[in-house]
């Protein structure tokens, strides 16, 4: 498998993986994946790809967010969506992509990640609540636990506050629970 960065050519494709990925909502996270890849700039943000013989059988985006702190606005990322092919699900396609992602993010110099995601599966690549560090969610409509961080080498403990998203997650009833 590799992974690498996407290219206009996979975008077709990488929607098909998040429309299969999510089900009954696939529609809706493809659609937030096509708008979100705006968002994306040289030196902010990041969209990976894992090819398999040829095939996109995954993807992860991570796109600017802020972090309204009390000494300043800082950008953060925030990974959404991450997504694999059903056939492709539960072989280490999204460990492989989160992890790379992570390492890319770092690289940039972004100083934290931030993420809606299961509170069981994304410690192990280091996330953890927000709320006991200081940070606040940017909905009610996220539960606690739900809402996740993971804090990079240019993170600095002054760096609190309230995570506010892209307005194209709002524009996609795409913030906690819907």
């Amino acid at each position: 498998m590799e992974l690498r960065p996407e290219r206009s050519a996979d975008h077709d494709a990488v929607h098909e993986v998040h429309r299969q990925a999510f089900g009954a909502d696939g529609e809706h996270v493809a659609a937030l994946t096509d708008d979100l890849r705006g968002l994306l700039s040289p030196t902010s943000g990041l969209s990976l790809v894992a090819v398999e013989d040829g095939d996109v059988v995954g993807h992860v985006l991570f796109t600017r967010g802020i972090l309204d702190a009390p000494e300043r606005l800082v950008d953060v990322l925030v990974l959404s969506p991450v997504g694999v092919l059903p056939t492709h699900q539960k072989q280490g396609v999204g460990s492989a992509l989160v992890t790379r992602g992570l390492e890319l993010a770092d690289e940039q110099g972004a100083p934290a990640v931030f993420l809606e995601g299961a509170p069981g599966y994304y410690p192990r690549f280091g996330f953890e609540p927000g709320e006991p560090l200081g940070f606040r969610k940017p909905s009610l409509r996220i539960p606690d636990a739900a809402f996740q961080v993971r804090a990079l080498g240019a993170y600095e403990p002054w760096m609190t506050g309230t995570l506010v998203y892209s307005e194209i997650f709002w524009r996609h009833d795409a913030v906690g629970l819907r």
